[in-house]
């Protein structure tokens, strides 16, 4: 795999922090979601908002992706959506490991608002399923590459 750049670079770089998480075995669909969700969230909200989804106890608008999702209770402004547990746990590994870049950089993470987050496609990895009479199907694992800016809000 080669090296992934940023789509773009913060306004005041002293003042922010980068991460990125590469390749998870996530569902692009739902990675989308959860971060469109999170966005423009102070850390420590979306840091919490991720953990209820995890448990189970708050759900995340599916706003492009919601053909045939269920109706949640919740949620304000929309009807359908969904928790995506796994999705969530990396965007949360991500955010985490922005917080700590903060931290290094001698920045207070309280303060640090989410000014971009995005997924970009990473690699296909190919599989075969085997099927009757020495046949084979593909079976292809989508991965998921997560960028994530955090601002210090003045």
């Amino acid at each position: 795999m080669g090296r992934l750049k940023y789509s773009i670079t913060p306004e005041k770089k002293e003042r922010s922090s980068r991460a990125m998480g590469t390749e998870h075995h996530i569902s692009p669909k739902h990675a989308l979601e959860v971060c469109s969700a999170i966005r423009g969230m102070k850390a420590e909200v979306a840091k919490e908002y991720l953990e209820d989804v995890i448990a189970k106890k708050r759900p995340v608008p599916f706003k492009r992706h919601n053909k045939k999702v269920p109706h949640r209770h919740g949620l304000v402004g929309w009807d359908a959506g969904r928790y995506p547990q796994k999705a969530a746990r990396a965007v949360l590994s991500v955010l985490i490991n922005a917080t700590s870049n903060a931290e290094y950089k001698g920045l207070d993470p309280a303060e640090m608002k989410i000014s971009h987050v995005s997924t970009k496609q990473g690699r296909t990895l190919r599989g075969w399923m085997p099927r009757a009479m020495g046949r084979a199907t593909p079976k292809d694992t989508e991965t998921v590459s997560i960028e994530m800016i955090l601002t210090e809000v003045s």
